[in-house]
């Protein structure tokens, strides 16, 4: 008998071009199963993936993000759709016992197929974004065990040409049919050349006995200011037998406490019968729950998950099939705000400011994975985001991408698959009613919906990108996506209308999804100007300052706000050959202006400059002329910190008088692409990715750049009293010329607030070229709430004085803690600036960060501030980059001390961890040491004389690696060793 349950199909797979295999399906799963060989067209196969992927695994074509290798790939436009319909073949093993079922199931397919199993064929309709579900209990060797399974798949019907020029989403074809519209390229993307077409989601077999459980919707509805909750639970039931089942239904609620013990909130059976080879829907009694705990987003509290478990046991058999998913208790609420017009979300009653960003996909070859995607989420998660925005071009994202924004508090706006440039929008005006065939699309939709709607962190419904869905489209979706009456913010809790009067309303889990918020387009009802028009954005290089001004963006809630997004210099050497390392020319044009003029590689790749002639002097010339690629990565992650932070902080220093929120275009890019990302393919961070952790904390202090007055940020719900400002300026010479503290500060719950100006622009003989710190504490014990580094110059100056501070050498000391628990290594680092002593007079000498600004385990160490009254002859100077070999021992605890050496005082400037695997031989050019990804508590950060921060590193090293930490300061960027 075989086990009740899923077995996933993800390994051992071949494929082969449909046209160079002469047999039938049936001919290839009975008598002439393919091998691999010499002579024989069939290849390794990545499944779940797509036929692109496929041939770059098996270096069958060069890989398509590296260089301008893409061009080297022939266009399905060119070899037409039988060159990527491809055959994908693999054996599985399956013993059935008499009263046992098994379904073949396909969690997605680009874009249609034929299953043979055994010698039996199947079809897989067309659509992207659907489920297929097979009952081969028929068709298996229960006997033998030993099953045969061969799958053609073709790729879309309209998989369009591209232009010369280009454009969004090519010639807009593939809007015809109901599949991802990137794929024909974008301003941010070169063209996929299969489409995607292939088996790019999970294939797996699923055994039963004779009850099967179908899609449970789980609601959880609040009462009496969230103390009763209920859990409401309908499923669907198929009963394969030819006899009528007599089943017992159970239902199991568990949470988990510390030390891996789970306690049983619920338990609840139900008994019932279900005719022979039907269908049933069946409803729980709703389960009730005293203040459970709350599942909050990102920022707000804890992301508490309950186990909901469902079985079915049936009389005469067992146990026939088990369901479960893990749960959270929250309440979204959605509307437009008045003093706005900006969309205002709610999440168990709070208001949460939305600062997030835009998602396309992990990998534009769909080389998703479970690991990848803890990855990304948890890299948003870092960012301090509380959403993000799955963009209509893109695809219905993952149960494992959902699973993980539900560990991470990632709240998520999922759209369906409509964008304005290929659907009636664009230029040319090209589908104006969408995809052919509608029925298709709300097939897709409803089976979406179905996949995805028991994560408590999917938020909203969107019908489209810049575009709402044809009408016939829309108008199902209206209906399909009805709220319940419980959930529409003109009702009260308990079900009764403003009126008073009581409503005959169905259990909530009976609705299709009945308690998200469905929305036309991103642009209309609290988005952007609210009525369609292209008011999003802009796209491109900013001046800090005007992110902060009160016309910098007319509405409440911008959904697309893009800028630059230029990597290190070690993924240019990874990703492109040497012609792609030349950096860009700088040409000047009227009005002194610079244009930036990038070489071809760069260009195919999307650069977006750092100047926009006309509007934005070039932000890299700010800090001189570049050298070479490191230079100027280097000063690209400068402006980066800035350009980014700068948004965020200008957004929240207008929160709630003027904005509920924003999204960032884009995070990332599922290539190799150079714009819009704060994590680059190979994942790597780029400092924007620490701007933007630094202004998103749930607790901020800042400084307004267009006014120069500091800021409280307070977005919690809890009221911040007692608390001070420490305000510090240092100058290149390595003294302190300004210094105040702020004290006995209160900031309400939910509030931006004003303090004071910070006047040393203002005073006599300021610097043109200075540091900022900034320091949030509370009083009762100078723990830190908050810390935010500036560097800035005067009023219509620059930063080219910071070239020579390159000079300065500052000494650091690094103590490090090293645990290895096999192959994952957390590092636990300390590096303190040592230039100058700290002064026991100091207020911040011993103070320590809160829980809310790290988590790294370095309570005990003490961040010291050495700021005095101005000393003239106080110097400054920085550090250079330490190198620290790991211990090979699998599993163990090591502490380590470096301290690098240096003699003059200063801030050290810009400092940024990297990890690395130990190269024992020579290092060729352009070879890419790096262990990616890496988690760090902060990065590109800077410390004043005598101030220590904790860091905290973790990541994975590959087998037989031997891992190295190094710091690279602002005033040492070459390869240096400390031992």
């Amino acid at each position: 008998m075989a086990t009740i349950g899923k077995t996933k199909l993800d390994s051992g797979w071949l494929a082969a071009r449909s046209t160079e295999v002469n047999l039938t399906g049936t001919q290839l799963t009975t008598t002439h199963p393919p091998s691999k060989g010499p002579n024989s067209p069939w290849i390794d196969a990545e499944v779940p993936g797509t036929v692109l992927g496929t041939l770059v695994k098996n270096k069958v074509v060069p890989d398509p993000f590296y260089g301008l290798e893409n061009e080297m790939i022939i266009d399905i436009a060119d070899s037409g759709r039988e060159y990527y319909t491809f055959w994908f073949f693999t054996t599985f093993q399956s013993m059935l016992s008499g009263s046992q079922h098994l379904d073949l199931n396909f969690r997605a397919i680009n874009y249609s197929a034929e299953v043979y199993l055994n010698g039996h064929k199947k079809v897989l309709p067309k659509g992207m974004f659907r489920r297929h579900s097979l009952d081969v209990t028929d068709i298996v060797h229960s006997e033998s065990g030993q099953n045969l399974l061969a799958v053609i798949v073709h790729p879309p019907d309209h998989p369009g040409r591209i232009p010369p020029q280009g454009g969004q989403g090519g010639d807009h074809e593939i809007g015809k049919d109901v599949a991802a519209q990137y794929v024909e390229g974008w301003d941010w993307i070169a063209p996929i050349r299969d489409r995607n077409t292939g088996i790019w989601d999970e294939v797996s077999i699923y055994v039963t006995g004779p009850v099967k459980i179908v899609d449970p919707h789980l609601v959880s509805t609040f009462h009496d200011n969230y103390k009763r909750v209920y859990l409401h639970t309908t499923t669907e039931l198929v009963n394969k037998s030819a006899w009528v089942a007599e089943c017992s239904l159970n239902i199991q609620v568990t949470t988990e406490l510390e030390g891996n013990m789970c306690l049983v909130e619920h338990l609840q059976t139900q008994h019932l019968s279900i005719p022979a080879g039907s269908q049933v829907q069946y409803t729980f009694p709703q389960l009730f729950f005293y203040k459970p705990n709350l599942w909050w987003p990102n920022g707000m509290g804890k992301q508490s998950l309950y186990n909901v478990v469902i079985t079915i046991e049936v009389k005469g058999y067992g146990e026939s099939d088990s369901w479960g998913h893990l749960f959270g208790f929250r309440k979204i609420e959605s509307y437009i705000d008045k003093a706005t017009r900006g969309r205002l979300f709610k999440v168990n009653g709070q208001p949460i400011f939305i600062r997030g960003g835009n998602w396309i996909l992990s990998d534009g070859l769909l080389r998703l994975s479970k690991k990848r995607y803890s990855t990304d989420i948890k890299f948003h998660a870092d960012m301090n985001f509380n959403m993000i925005r799955c963009w209509g071009g893109g695809l219905a994202e993952r149960p494992e991408f959902y699973y993980y924004c539900d560990l991470y508090g990632l709240l998520v706006w999922q759209e369906f698959w409509i964008t304005g440039d290929v659907d009636g929008r664009g230029v040319p005006v090209s589908n104006p009613d969408g995809p052919l065939d509608h029925d298709l699309f709300m097939l897709c939709v409803r089976d979406t919906v179905k996949l995805l709607r028991n994560h408590s962190s999917l938020a909203l419904w969107v019908g489209g990108n810049e575009q709402i869905p044809p009408e016939g489209i829309n108008t199902a979706l209206k209906n399909d996506l009805i709220l319940h009456p419980l959930f529409h913010n003109e009702l009260n809790e308990d079900g009764k209308s403003a009126t008073g009067l009581s409503l005959e309303i169905k259990d909530p889990s009976q609705y299709l999804d009945g308690t998200r918020i469905y929305i036309e387009g991103s642009l209309w009802d609290g988005f952007a100007n609210g009525k369609g028009g292209f008011t999003d954005g802009p796209y491109e290089i900013q001046y800090p300052e005007d992110f902060f001004k009160k016309d910098y963006y007319k509405y409440g809630f911008n959904p697309e706000v893009g800028s630059v997004g230029m990597p290190v210099a070690a993924t240019i050497r990874a990703t492109m050959p040497p012609e792609g390392w030349k950096i860009p020319l700088f040409r000047k044009v009227s009005g002194g202006y610079i244009e930036e003029v990038p070489n071809p590689i760069w260009e195919y790749h999307k650069y977006i400059p750092y100047s926009k002639p006309g509007k934005v002097h070039d932000q890299i010339q700010l800090y001189g002329s570049p050298k070479d690629l490191d230079d100027f990565c280097l000063k690209a992650q400068l402006v980066n910190y800035i350009q980014y932070k700068a948004l965020l902080e200008g957004w929240t220093s207008q929160m709630w008088s003027k904005y509920t929120g924003v999204l960032i275009w884009k995070t990332q890019n599922p290539w190799a692409g150079l714009r819009g990302q704060f994590y680059d393919h190979l994942l790597e961070q780029t400092a924007g990715f620490y701007g933007c952790r630094s202004a998103a904390e749930p607790v901020h202090v800042q400084l307004n750049l267009a006014t120069f007055f500091l800021e409280i940020v307070n977005t919690t719900s809890e009221e911040l009293s007692n608390v001070a400002i420490e305000a510090s300026v240092w100058d290149l010479e390595g003294t302190c010329p300004y210094y105040k503290t702020f004290e006995k500060l209160s900031v309400p719950p939910k509030k931006t607030v004003s303090i004071v100006e910070m006047k040393y622009p203002k005073s006599k003989n300021p610097k043109p070229v200075y540091f900022l710190l900034l320091k949030l504490y509370y009083m009762s014990d100078n723990r830190i709430i908050s810390r935010n580094f500036y560097w800035l110059h005067l009023s219509g100056g620059d930063y080219k004085l910071l070239e020579s501070y390159k000079k300065k050498k500052i000494p650091l000391k690094i103590i490090s803690k090293i645990f290895i628990k096999g192959s994952t290594y957390e590092v636990h680092m300390h590096v303190q600036n040592t230039s100058k002593k700290p002064e026991s007079q100091n207020l911040t000498l011993a103070n320590n960060f809160t829980s809310m600004q790290s988590d790294s385990d370095f309570d005990s160490f003490s961040l010291e501030s050495t700021c005095e009254k101005p000393d003239d002859s106080q110097a400054v100077g920085l550090v250079q980059k330490i190198f620290r070999r790991f211990s090979k021992e699998q599993d163990g605890f090591k502490i380590t001390e470096t301290n690098t050496n240096g003699s003059d005082e200063g801030v050290a400037f810009f400092l940024h961890f990297s990890v690395h695997a130990s190269v024992t031989q020579h290092k060729k050019e352009g070879e890419d040491t790096r262990i990616l990804p890496v988690h760090y508590s902060d990065n590109y950060f800077s410390l004043v004389p005598g101030e220590g921060l904790p860091v905290k590193l973790t990541f994975e090293v590959p087998p037989g690696v031997t891992p190295r930490v190094t710091l690279q300061g602002w005033n040492y960027p070459s390869a240096h060793t400390v031992h």
